[in-house]
C-alpha cells in the first residue's frame, strides 16, 4: 500500500514540475511572436506599370528643322495603343512644333479652326504645302475633315489651319489631353512626320 502511495505522490509531482515548465515557457514564446513596442508592420506596394509602357508625357515636342520639300500628303492609322498621324513630304524630314492649345488658328489671317474633342494638338510643320514655283503641292478635300479619323480611339478631327511663309498647319482634335510623341523618318526622296497619341495615360 505504502508502494502504491509513493509511487502515485511521484507521479503527481511530475507532472507538476511537466505543467509549470510548459507555464514558464509560455510567456517566452509569446513575448518572441508578438512584435516589439513601436515597430511597424512593412507592406510591400506595387506601382502600376504605365499603359503599353508609354512615357512620352504631354508636353510641347520641338524641332527647328527648316525643309525645301513641300508637304505632299496627309493620313493616319489606328494601333493597338495610339493613334497615329502621318504627314508625307518630298524631300528630308522638316521640322516640327506639335503642342497642345486652347485653340488653333489658321496661317496668316488667323481665323479661329473649330475642332471636335477635349484637347486640341496644334500640329506645325517646318514645310510648306506649294512648290518653289508657288503651285500647291497638297490642298485637302475637305480642310474641316483633312483626313477621316471616324471611329478613332483618340482622333476626334484633323483640320487644316493653312500654309503660309514655309510653314503649315493642322488642328487635331483628340478625346483628352493624353501623352503624344513625335519623330521623323527619312528615306532616298521622301520623309514622314509621324505624331502618335496615346488611347489613354
Amino acid at each position: 500500500m505504502q508502494s502504491t502511495t509513493s509511487t502515485r505522490t511521484t507521479r503527481l509531482a511530475a507532472q507538476s514540475l511537466v505543467a509549470a515548465a510548459a507555464l514558464a515557457v509560455l510567456p517566452v514564446t509569446a513575448a518572441l511572436a508578438a512584435p516589439a513596442a513601436g515597430s511597424t508592420t512593412s507592406t510591400t506596394t506595387t506601382s502600376t506599370a504605365p499603359y503599353c509602357g508609354i512615357t512620352w508625357g504631354s508636353l510641347a515636342k520641338t524641332s527647328r528643322t527648316l525643309a525645301a520639300g513641300p508637304v505632299a500628303g496627309v493620313r493616319a492609322g489606328r494601333h493597338t495603343c495610339y493613334d497615329r498621324l502621318v504627314v508625307d513630304l518630298k524631300g528630308m524630314a522638316p521640322g516640327y512644333t506639335v503642342k497642345y492649345v486652347s485653340n488653333v488658328y489658321t496661317e496668316g489671317q488667323g481665323a479661329l479652326v473649330p475642332l471636335r474633342g477635349g484637347a486640341k494638338l496644334l500640329v506645325v510643320v517646318n514645310a510648306p504645302a506649294y512648290t518653289q514655283n508657288g503651285a500647291p503641292s497638297f490642298t485637302p478635300g475637305n480642310p474641316r475633315e483633312v483626313v477621316d479619323v471616324t471611329g478613332y480611339t483618340t482622333f476626334r478631327q484633323v483640320a487644316w489651319a493653312g500654309t503660309f511663309e514655309g510653314y503649315t498647319s493642322m488642328g487635331l482634335g483628340v478625346r483628352a489631353r493624353l501623352p503624344f510623341r513625335v519623330f521623323t523618318l527619312t528615306d532616298a526622296t521622301t520623309s514622314r512626320l509621324v505624331i502618335d497619341v496615346a488611347h489613354r495615360w
